[in-house]
């Protein structure tokens, strides 16, 4: 993979992919020296400073990383020609760092350990600082700089943080309250982490005091730092880009409130080539260097010419009159929209009008011993983003809900829900739930997915087991999108009660889920009649 020179040019999806991988010598840098940094337990991290040539001081972009403070050298050369410092952290017990890494994340936070704060106020005391830090980081990277931001070190004067969650229980670990299996699994066994990091998160299926510390949603307030949030429609933490925003930029310090940016492209967490957005490039207000910039040389001037929200909608790449594919702005997230509620009915039809039956529903049976195959979706690894998802719409246990050929273009923008009445023969299931672009060659392109457990369906902070073939309802949140459907395409939901390995089949027992122990075959109902009418909503956006 070549070099990056500059990252004006560098989206979401192709710095993800050449992060860990920069080459070539910085040739704006004057010396890296290593240093390993005390943090406040003694606890001593692995620390690479690269300064410009020159005489300082400099403003400095820090970077803390579990990948190797050495991933991000190639880009160097190109903050020194800006006149930055560059700072490279490895988390704490990774790599040359001293410590434990477990639990994750946690020791860059604001409790017992403030890895994050340490650091930012080591580099303000050199004699080549200028006392001014901005924090850079997509991904983990990313989160560190969440976790860092409620700890309010001073000499923190803002952030740039891509596709990170806000929350590690709802957005990363037990989505619905369903364990991400293939996210957290294959994520920690790749980094080689610690094992107790899985353990640890085995040991908490429920929201409790152990997430709560890394939840920053719940700590917004102490946020006083302006940070750009950047995210992609198909992240898998799409829900923790905008959560980010939308809560610092409303609830923040006064340094935060409405100073903060949202940024969303047509990506995943990685580039999706199964459909490829026209048009897509890179608002030169999103830039890191602008953000950069802005802040730590012109203490805020020039933020106003920043939009608040900047978002890609996204739009069949084959239709030239589309009104999607391209960049639009506003001043808030959610845009305006009109919440549309369209009813699923017992003839597999999507429709605007409420079902009129009264005992209408339909069945399938669930069996955690053959789930229904991940395709696509909001993935880290495996199939990611647009994937048709054909392959596995012709399943017994796939209930689907097609709409009419539409007739015009129709913007889905903004949060997506699902509300189900459903019953279950078993005292513990998942319910998940799929929206889908269908083109007119059949392709049904998989847009959002969700899901939830059963027994969470009051609380992520308790279960509580059905009652076998009670009818509850259920809300499952598909996070959000921005997409324009062309005439000709149909929208598609599909339910069922599975999608694995995403999502740890739920065993039917009322048991945990990835043990051992023996599962059972359910027969899930879901109704659609005049009391119960199981509904999708979609956030219609007038232009």
């Amino acid at each position: 993979m070549k070099p990056v020179a500059s990252l004006e040019t560098i989206t979401l999806a192709a710095w993800i992919v050449t992060l860990p991988v920069f080459l070539g010598a910085p040739d704006c840098v004057q010396a890296k020296q290593t240093e390993r940094v005390p943090m406040r337990d003694g606890v001593k991290l692995a620390t690479d400073i690269h300064l410009p040539a020159g005489e300082g001081p400099w403003p400095t972009i820090l970077v803390m990383t579990p990948y190797g403070r050495k991933s991000v050298e190639g880009v160097a050369g190109e903050a020194g020609k800006r006149g930055y410092a560059l700072v490279a952290q490895d988390f704490r017990g990774r790599h040359d760092s001293e410590g434990v890494d477990y639990p994750v994340f946690a020791s860059c936070g604001w409790g017992k350990h403030q890895d994050g704060y340490d650091t930012v106020e080591w580099i303000a005391k050199q004699r080549w600082s200028n006392g001014k830090v901005g924090g850079w980081g997509l991904s983990a990277p990313g989160i560190a700089l969440n976790m860092t931001a409620p700890s309010r070190p001073p000499h923190l004067v803002c952030s740039y943080v891509g596709v990170a969650f806000s929350n590690m229980y709802a957005q990363s670990a037990y989505q619905g309250g369903a364990f991400r299996k293939a996210l957290l699994e294959e994520w920690l066994a790749q980094n080689k982490f610690h094992p107790k990091n899985l353990e640890l998160i085995r040991a908490h299926p429920n929201y409790d005091e152990f997430w709560k510390a890394l939840d920053t949603e719940t700590v917004v307030a102490r946020v006083n730092v302006p940070t750009l949030f950047l995210g992609g429609w198909y992240d898998i933490f799409t829900a923790g880009t905008s959560n980010s925003f939308v809560t610092i930029n409303k609830q923040g310090d006064a340094g935060a409130r409405g100073m903060c940016r949202l940024v969303m492209e047509p990506y995943g967490h990685g580039r999706c080539e199964d459909l490829v957005f026209p048009n897509t490039g890179h608002p030169k207000t999103a830039d890191a260097w602008n953000w950069f910039d802005v802040w730590l040389k012109n203490d805020g001037k020039g933020i106003e010419q920043i939009p608040a929200v900047q978002y890609f909608v996204m739009g069949d790449p084959a239709d030239p009159n589309t009104p999607g594919n391209k960049w639009r702005t506003a001043e808030d997230w959610p845009v305006p929209a009109e919440v549309v509620k369209t009813y699923f009915h017992t003839d597999n039809k999507l429709r605007l009008e409420a079902p009129q039956e009264v005992f209408g529903a339909l069945s399938y049976k669930y069996d955690p011993k053959n789930p229904v195959p991940t395709l696509g979706g909001a993935n880290l690894t495996g199939t990611k983003g647009p994937k048709d998802q054909r392959p596995v719409e012709n399943r017994p246990d796939v209930l689907l809900f097609t709409s009419p050929v539409l007739d015009r273009y129709i913007e889905i923008t903004g949060p997506v829900q699902v509300r189900l009445w459903a019953s279950s023969t078993a005292q513990d299931t998942d319910f998940t739930a799929k929206l889908c672009d269908v083109y007119p060659d059949g392709r049904s392109m998989i847009v959002l997915d969700g899901i939830i457990r059963a027994s969470h369906r009051a609380s992520l902070e308790k279960t509580e087991p059905l009652e076998p073939g009670k009818i509850y309802e259920f809300a499952i949140d598909l996070w959000s999108t921005s997409l324009v459907l062309s005439p000709g395409h149909r929208l598609r939901i599909a339910i069922s009660s599975s999608n694995a390995p995403r999502f740890e089949p739920n065993p039917n027992t009322g048991k945990p889920s990835g043990t051992e122990a023996p599962t059972e075959v359910a027969t899930n109902t879901i109704y659609m009649n005049a009391g119960h009418p199981s509904h999708i909503l979609l956030p219609i956006a007038a232009h």
